[in-house]
């Protein structure tokens, strides 16, 4: 069994350790004096630690994606851990099991599979049933959705993860339809496309990175050529519809300086963007509830900084019944 985890290092600050850790990144930086050193992030499936080695003469053939023997020292650097490499080398295939290094979604691909399926059979617009189907009826755009990540270290980032971000979208964004009466079916197709071009912008194996096409085009772009070439395939598709899609997909990020080519300019686009992104945090939320426990502090306890949302959190439920038990002793 692997030892320790990403998830475990807080117990070990300012010990020494020996482990072995997916390579998300390497870098090869400068120090002011002209020597290198590397820039890396590790990864496993319990979360991914930044980490430097200084001196890269103790340093073996490595690469992103590599899994690695480590021995360092874990630290703290500006409130958040790292650790500091004395030495690395490649690992034998022999010598670490790739599920551990791979983040997978807790939930059963083939039942959030039946259930994005549901939502499709349920819509009674046939032309947007029918540019759904063309999407989950292609066996290489089934596969790669069942698989693939949400992002590469954000939210929702394991295997799965996107398939999970979607159905749990679905969940929500067929309730705001309800109660914000608007286009249900055009509400929820943008729901399942928005980030359709992730399936070719990330790439996912012993860690999870971007393509080339993904660095140069990124999924907004990509997202809308998928579509752009389904509806192509799709005799008598409105191109009123059609216009309406792809405006979902490319101003779901909102504004312009998260990335969004447009700005959203209709109720469901407007809604689709607020939901995702509350999507999003409340995931980052649970994921960080759960590794303030793993690191052994208490469920109703102050969780360290969190760099995405720029402060740390507290878990309302836990942290009453701590106390309530307080005041009843």
């Amino acid at each position: 069994m692997k030892e320790p985890y990403i998830a475990d290092l807080a117990k070990y600050e300012n010990q020494a350790i020996t482990g072995f850790f997916a390579v998300a990144s390497k870098q090869v930086r400068s120090k002011r004096d002209g020597s290198r050193y590397f820039s890396l992030t590790f990864a496993d499936r319990t979360g991914q630690m930044e980490a430097r080695m200084w001196e890269t003469a103790e340093a073996g053939e490595f690469a992103d994606g590599d899994v690695v023997k480590v021995r360092g020292q874990v630290c703290r650097y500006k409130e958040f851990l790292q650790l500091n490499v004395e030495r690395i080398r490649k690992a034998e295939r022999s010598e670490f099991d790739l599920s551990d290094y791979v983040p997978h979604t807790d939930r059963n691909i083939d039942e959030l599979w039946a259930e994005l399926d549901g939502y499709v059979e349920s819509f009674s617009e046939l032309h947007l049933k029918a540019l759904l189907r063309s999407f989950l009826d292609d066996p290489e755009i089934a596969t790669a959705f069942r698989e693939a990540p949400a992002a590469k270290s954000m939210h929702h980032a394991w295997i799965g993860g996107l398939l999970e971000h979607v159905v749990s979208l679905l969940g929500i964004a067929d309730l705001a339809a309800k109660h914000y009466r608007v286009h249900r079916d055009l509400l929820l197709t943008g729901a399942i496309l928005h980030d359709i071009g992730k399936l070719q912008e990330l790439r996912w194996g012993s860690n999870f990175d971007y393509t080339i096409e993904g660095q140069l085009l990124g999924h907004i772009t990509i997202g809308v050529a998928l579509i752009d070439r389904k509806i192509a395939a799709l005799p008598g598709f409105p191109s009123s519809l059609r216009v309406l899609v792809e405006h979902l997909v490319l101003s779901h990020h909102g504004k312009y300086e998260f990335g969004s080519p447009k700005l959203p300019m209709i109720p469901e686009a407007i809604l689709l963007h607020y939901l995702d992104d509350m999507d999003a945090k409340m995931q980052t939320l649970h994921s960080e509830f759960a590794r303030n426990v793993t690191a052994g502090r208490g469920a109703g306890d102050v969780t360290e900084w969190l760099r995405s949302l720029e402060r740390p959190l507290l878990n309302t439920m836990p942290f009453l019944d701590k106390e309530q038990d307080k005041e009843q002793h």
